[in-house]
């Protein structure tokens, strides 16, 4: 997807695929375990559609401590770190080419286990095992294409109360 494009397609079975590759390449150019990666985002929920954007969450001890090498490695399988701020994260994209322009992966380093790790997972894993907040979160994320809104931040601005209920679920489980 170009920058700031909003897509939703129909899901695709290849998905899965293009993330167990894109997990096989990182572990072949990094010391990081399989348990370390995981599918996340829409195109992890069999049957959803979703933007067609491959969503990797990488769990590390420490994000402080990764060095220069770390993102080299990276970069050799086509990673790029993103000039994005967000707290307890860093992101990575992978493009079509060199002129950056056109996303096809994302990588969400947080720390291993940690909150944003948690969330992260609980709320795929909730998607999963629940057709109906399924069913509920598609139409929410179709519904943005009604509103006049345009851009990434305000269709994740739009979805995130949504997000933030399946998230309090977590907290009342735990």
């Amino acid at each position: 997807m170009r920058n700031d494009e909003v897509v939703l397609v129909t899901y695709d079975k290849a998905w899965a695929k293009e993330f167990e590759q894109a997990k096989e390449a990182l572990l072949c150019v990094t010391n990081l375990l399989s348990e370390q990666i995981e599918h996340i985002g829409s195109t992890s929920i069999q049957g959803m559609r979703a933007k067609p954007i491959i969503d990797l969450l990488i769990g590390v001890k420490d994000l402080a401590c990764l060095e220069k090498a770390f993102f080299k490695n990276l970069s050799k399988v086509g990673f790029h770190r993103l000039r994005v701020e967000r707290p307890d994260e860093i992101v990575c994209a992978k493009f079509t080419d060199d002129t950056f322009q056109t996303k096809t992966h994302f990588i969400h380093l947080v720390q291993y286990k940690g909150q944003k790790w948690q969330e992260l997972l609980f709320f795929r894993d909730f998607l999963r095992a629940n057709a109906e907040a399924k069913k509920q979160y598609e139409q929410l994320k179709l519904s943005f294409f009604e509103t006049g809104l345009h851009g990434i931040a305000a269709y994740t601005d739009y979805k995130e109360g949504f997000v933030k209920s399946i998230l309090a679920k977590r907290r009342v489980d735990t």
